[in-house]
């Protein structure tokens, strides 16, 4: 294809999933501005210069950080659950010449003029993954699948983590137990999962598997695959979207993974990647050349975003992403609704909001790589499909919804953001009796 062709190709707007950053865009980061790409691909580099501190920010863009800015950040950092961990990579795509409307500075770089108050019925564990813990990192919640979390280590810390109980150290506004690897407790959540032949599928998350050293990958991978009734394994991570160059240049891990990967095939069972791309603006070349030795490798990856309020909750922003990621081979599985955690209401959406985005995206691309978006229920209900709620009260943003299977006889309830409702609708929630009526009602809607 000649570079002419090539270049009014580029132009068509129907075809800017397949355009790929590819210029030296960290040279606009002051501190950064003499690396070359040689060095910015190394992973080793890529680690080193992380961003772990406001005062990092500060010294890394120079002038380009305001006296308004950073006074932002010091109060985002005052009220956040989290603390910040931020890549090279995915600092020097923010757009620093407008932070506050930027879709990668709001999951990784909270401002204080961003909060919202919590939900009244906000919950550190929304998803209820302790309380459906038989033993230490295990969450046991679908009698064929189980969640495994060797470390509560990232390579960055999302503003918007599920986890924040857990992950990402403790804060002014949080004090947390957090842990690191440990083998032996592995080794009482492995003996567990042998002795329960319904498992057959395992997510190896945490924090993330990144972070696993190739001994501890491996370690982890051909334990479980060696447990005769486990048919799946995916090791979770958001590595990909916000650290590809830990793929394109750290071999010893890619080698291990690549590794466990086989022995999984030489036992006729799979190993894949789950990783979590939320905004089309985090794909680059560099996005593109670790999938494409993944691919080589015959690994496959599926993509779990959230759905974010400035971020990604527009239809033309979800196409996009959804199509640049099957331009990847990464094929898209879910789109979360946010689940109701503390220091995350100005990142959720309304249910109505996601039901409408998944209708628009569903039939721009083909059905396979289409994500199917879903409600994780508060209290442990699981995954369940955007629209099959039993119940749902729009005006006072309240769902109601049924786990048959998971735990049947249950209700669960997940709540719009307070303050995307209408003002008598704000009104009736400031009233505690009132809200607890409300919610009565709604449940007897499908109760009876």
């Amino acid at each position: 294809m000649s570079e002419a062709l090539k270049e009014d190709l580029e132009k068509i707007p129907e075809l800017q999933h397949r355009n790929f950053r590819n210029d030296e865009f960290w040279k606009k980061i002051p501190a950064w501005s003499n690396v070359s790409r040689e060095e910015f691909g190394n992973h080793l580099w890529q680690l080193k210069h992380s961003i772990k501190k406001i005062e990092q920010v500060a010294k890394a863009l120079g002038p380009l950080c305001t006296p308004e800015l950073m006074s932002d950040l010091e109060a985002g950092q005052r009220r956040t659950p989290m603390n910040i961990r931020i890549t090279p990579y995915i600092f020097s795509l923010i757009d620093w010449t407008n932070p506050w409307d930027d879709p990668i500075r709001k999951q990784f770089l909270p401002l204080g003029s961003q909060f919202l108050d919590d939900h009244p019925y906000y919950q550190a564990d929304s998803l209820g993954e302790d309380t459906d813990s038989p033993v230490a990192m295990l969450t046991h919640r679908y009698p064929d699948k189980v969640l495994f979390l060797p470390t509560t280590i990232c390579p960055v810390y999302c503003s918007y983590c599920t986890r924040s109980r857990i992950i990402g150290g403790s804060t002014e506004s949080v004090d947390k137990e957090t842990y690191g690897a440990n083998q032996k407790k592995w080794d009482q959540a492995f003996e567990y999962i042998l002795h329960n032949p319904l498992i057959e599928d395992v997510v190896i998350s945490g924090g993330d598997s990144y972070m696993l050293t190739p001994k501890q990958l491996k370690y982890i991978g051909e334990s479980l695959l060696k447990i005769p009734h486990i048919r799946r394994i995916r090791y979770a991570t958001k590595g990909i979207a916000i650290f590809p160059q830990k793929i394109t240049s750290d071999d010893d891990w890619f080698n291990a993974l690549c590794e466990v990967h086989e022995f999984g095939k030489s036992f006729g069972k799979q190993v894949v990647i789950h990783t979590h791309f939320s905004s089309p603006k985090e794909i680059t070349k560099w996005s593109q050349d670790a999938m494409d030795r993944l691919f080589s490798a015959g690994i496959i990856v599926r993509n779990q975003a959230v759905l974010q309020d400035g971020v990604n909750n527009s239809v033309e922003t979800m196409v996009k992403l959804t199509r640049s990621l099957g331009f990847l081979n990464v094929q898209p599985y879910y789109v979360y609704m946010h689940d109701m955690v503390p220091g995350c209401e100005h990142f959720r959406t309304t249910l109505r909001e996601g039901i409408e985005i998944e209708k628009a995206v569903r039939g721009t691309t083909a059905g396979f790589n289409t994500p199917t978006f879903v409600c994780d229920l508060p209290g442990g209900g699981g995954k369940r499909h955007v629209a099959s709620y039993e119940y749902y009260d729009e005006e006072n943003g309240i769902s109601v919804w049924k786990a048959p299977y998971v735990k049947p006889g249950e209700v669960f309830t997940y709540f719009d953001p307070i303050h995307k409702l209408s003002p008598e609708a704000q009104k009736r929630w400031e009233n505690e009796h009132t809200r607890e009526a409300m919610i009565k009602e709604a449940i007897k809607k499908v109760t009876g």
